[in-house]
């Protein structure tokens, strides 16, 4: 069978899965059940695609360039939507809070991501060592060393910025460039220039009240409107995750991945773990752990399937407020400082596991003292700012290792299950900043328990 005939004949069973998934909708399937059959029909396809052609044959990739038309189309619209979404949420939290209670929702929220980033860290360290991974003796083959020695390249321009430099570039000379999501400190640009405005109209209300209501308005106005676009695109969830599932299946190098399973598997313990203590913390404040699971499941599936924070940002905030309670200030706050903040899996985990594989190699003990806890603290500062997007991770891990002193150019040996364990990285970053959003809105008497506890309605997305 010639390759135009078989990439034909993928498109057109991926059309035909995507009718029956429109059709599931039509006849009321829930929201999550369509979600979650994409993800296990998407891994079928791909399964199928790889046994039969290869990862890397032509009918694959053409395939997968078509398929692209609806997964990275839906990913590239989640990320139009993200700024905006930041933007509009931050300056309607703030202005829209009792100024007496904003910096406690923001110290709370932000102590929840840091706290839980150093629980992350410590755990990823401790995890590693447990299953006895070290980088002596790992073999790397052309693309590990490639990517070796451009992570090299990317620590010399790391290098090149003093930390001075690096906290005053979260101030943007052009806050309308930031909004572009250029830059590695776009995001918390954008959500200081937006924190600048409603700092500015809270002032603006004890000179001027007519032109802050005015203003305060308008900024609902143009939310309602934001946030009418987000559950246009949610719709599209399903058929998303089918694709984006089907091409990370079906290109996978499994070869590579049964090399570096003991990597693999010990970065899902870890990450486990780390949930598991997300649900512990909720249980500590009184909060069932099997009501936030069975709520936000459809929005941790998509961060997996997805493997971008910033892409679950709308999904994110849209859970914590219509299925957990959360008030709209904590839920925006949350979900958007958790895109940059804190993030347990690709700023916690993984760079306390790359620092313990690596110190063997230039002589030092990982599970001494001083060594583990300089590292827990290192890692829990230097997840501030670590854009929430495919590869933030890989800019965590050199953060920490330039600072811990370690080569970084042998984290490029793991390049090959990047894509597998960003999976559970990411989820366990959206779960992070839900449950920032639930303790902080919990602790301030704020949480709508009711719809917490309530049962899970049809959805109808």
């Amino acid at each position: 069978m010639n390759t135009t005939l078989s990439v034909l004949i993928n498109v057109l069973v991926m059309i035909a899965i995507v009718y029956v998934l429109s059709f599931l909708k039509k006849k009321n399937y829930s929201f999550t059940v369509r979600v979650l059959l994409a993800m296990a029909l998407g891994i079928i396809f791909g399964a199928v695609l790889q046994l039969t052609f290869g990862a890397s044959s032509d009918v694959v990739k053409q395939s997968n360039d078509w398929f692209a038309i609806i997964g990275t189309g839906y990913v590239r619209l989640l990320k139009m939507i993200v700024i905006p979404l930041i933007f509009v949420s931050i300056i309607g939290a703030i202005i829209n809070q009792d100024s007496e209670n904003l910096g406690k929702m923001a110290t709370q929220i932000i102590a929840v991501l840091v706290i839980t980033a150093a629980i992350a860290a410590f755990v990823g360290a401790v995890t590693t060592s447990a299953f006895n991974l070290t980088a002596e003796g790992l073999q790397s083959g052309e693309t590990e060393q490639e990517a070796g020695e451009n992570l090299e390249i990317r620590l010399e321009d790391y290098k090149a910025k003093s930390i001075q430099e690096q906290i005053v570039e979260i101030i943007p000379a052009n806050p309308f460039y930031a909004m572009t999501g250029q830059g590695s400190s776009a995001t918390l640009s954008v959500v200081f220039f937006a924190a600048l405005i409603s700092l500015a109209t809270i002032g603006v209300r004890r000179t001027n009240p007519k032109a802050a209501e005015t203003f305060t308005n308008f900024i609902n106005a143009i939310h309602d409107i934001v946030m009418r676009m987000v559950n246009m695109i949610l719709r599209l969830t399903p058929y998303g995750v089918l694709a984006l599932m089907t091409k990370m299946v079906s290109t996978s190098d499994f070869k590579e991945i049964l090399r570096l399973i003991n990597f693999v598997i010990a970065s899902y313990v870890a990450l486990l773990i780390v949930f598991v203590i997300h649900l512990i913390i909720l249980a500590i404040f009184g909060l069932n752990p099997v009501k936030y699971v069975k709520k936000s499941g459809t929005a941790l599936m998509f961060a997996f399937s997805s493997r971008s924070s910033a892409g679950a940002l709308p999904i994110n905030i849209d859970t914590q407020i219509n299925k957990l309670g959360v008030p709209e200030g904590h839920a925006n706050l949350a979900a958007s400082l958790g895109t940059s903040i804190g993030q347990n899996g690709c700023a916690g985990v993984y760079p306390a596991m790359l620092a313990v594989m690596i110190a063997p190699t230039v002589g030092i003990n990982p599970m001494a003292p001083a060594f583990l806890i300089k590292l827990v603290i290192v890692t829990a500062l230097s997840s501030f700012g670590i854009a929430g997007v495919g590869g933030g991770a890989t800019f965590a891990a050199l953060t920490v290792l330039s600072i811990m002193g370690l080569p970084v150019g042998l984290a490029g040996l793991l390049i090959a299950i990047e894509p597998l364990i960003d999976m559970g990285r990411t989820l366990v970053n959206v779960s992070d900043s839900m449950v920032a959003g639930l303790v902080s809105s919990k602790l301030m008497g704020e949480l709508n328990m009711d719809v917490y506890n309530s049962d899970i309605k049809a959805e109808s997305k």
